[in-house]
């Protein structure tokens, strides 16, 4: 496994669309995911020790984003034939031991995680209801390890700051995790 961090943000970098598989059976695509306030793109996994690190407080944030108008979608582009623990119905299964408030999707030709620019999980992506890139960064200060509880909620603060005012914060910690586990 590889340490990865994600790049800096490129403020008003637009959200590319998308039409991918969700493990509720559903076809999803950018405009289907979207809030009136925003999006939150997620590329996460399974099997990676920086998402499961973060499973429930990112439930708790997403949920409560909704209330802001704050769509959400968690994107799974690593290849399941050395990672069998991602594969898709280990996707449901996972989406469904936490409740994930959110179509989880699977990008099997890793096509939308190029587009993106996606090189990690977890990668967050967050935009503003014209669907322009305001956050790059961390959901907090967890690592392979959760957070102490009371962390700064940086994700959470981010997006409902985009979700009222349409610009995210100039100061954004990368996010950090395992490499996407690309084709070979």
């Amino acid at each position: 496994m590889v340490r990865t961090e994600t790049p800096l943000c490129e403020f008003g970098k637009p959200a590319v669309d998308f039409s991918l598989p969700g493990v509720d059976g559903q076809v999803w695509t950018l405009d289907k995911c979207k809030g009136p306030n925003g999006l939150l793109v997620m590329f996460i996994c399974n099997h990676c020790p920086y998402v499961k690190a973060v499973q429930e407080r990112l439930v708790r944030d997403v949920a409560e984003l909704k209330q802001y108008g704050i769509g959400a979608v968690g994107i799974m582009s690593n290849d399941p034939t050395d990672y069998p623990e991602d594969s898709f119905e280990n996707m449901r299964r996972v989406a469904e031991k936490f409740g994930y408030p959110f179509p989880y999707l699977f990008d099997e030709t890793q096509e939308i995680a190029k587009a993106y620019g996606a090189v990690c999980t977890p990668d967050f992506f967050g935009y503003n209801k014209d669907l322009r890139l305001q956050y790059r960064g961390r959901l907090d200060a967890s690592r392979k390890e959760t957070a102490p509880i009371g962390a700064r909620r940086e994700l959470f603060e981010a997006m409902k700051q985009i979700a009222l005012t349409g610009q995210g914060p100039e100061e954004q910690i990368a996010s950090m995790g395992c490499s996407i586990k690309w084709r070979t």
